[in-house]
C-alpha cells in the first residue's frame, strides 16, 4: 500500500508564498532545503502528515504557465463560512461559497475556492458530507 506525502508547486516568491500558506491554513516550515538553483520548502500542520513542497527555481522571472493541466489542492475546514470570511478580509479574493447537492440530493459538500500568490486554485471544503 502507497502512503501519500506531498504534493509539489512550484512558485516564484519563497516569502510571499510562505506567508499566504501559514496565513490562509497554518501552514509552517517543516524543512527547508537550497541547493545552487532551486529550493526545496516544505509546509505542515499538526492536522496531517501530509505536506506541501514548494520548488523555487532560482532566476525564475516570469510567471509559470499552470497549463491546462493543473487541477487544484484541497484543504479540510471545520467552518468554510469564517474561513471565507477571513480570507475576504485579508484581501485573498476566494470565490464564492457553493453548497454541492446535485439535482437536490444529499450535500455532497460545502466549498470554495481561493487561488495562491501564484494562481493555484485551492479548494477549502468544510468538514462533512462525504468528507465528514
Amino acid at each position: 500500500m502507497a502512503k501519500l506525502i506531498h504534493t509539489m508547486i512550484r512558485v516564484r516568491d519563497e516569502d510571499r508564498s510562505r506567508a499566504f500558506y501559514k496565513d490562509a491554513f497554518g501552514l509552517e516550515l517543516a524543512e527547508r532545503l537550497d541547493f545552487e538553483s532551486f529550493t526545496l520548502i516544505y509546509l505542515s500542520n499538526p492536522e496531517t502528515e501530509f505536506e506541501l513542497e514548494l520548488t523555487v527555481n532560482k532566476g525564475q522571472a516570469e510567471p509559470y504557465d499552470l497549463g491546462n493541466g493543473y487541477g487544484h489542492l484541497a484543504v479540510l475546514v471545520d467552518d468554510a463560512d469564517a474561513l471565507h470570511a477571513r480570507l475576504t478580509e485579508a484581501g485573498y479574493a476566494p470565490r464564492k461559497l457553493v453548497d454541492f447537492a446535485p439535482d437536490g440530493g444529499p450535500l455532497v459538500a460545502r466549498f470554495f475556492f481561493v487561488a495562491d500568490p501564484d494562481g493555484y486554485q485551492i479548494e477549502v471544503i468544510q468538514r462533512g458530507g462525504r468528507f465528514g
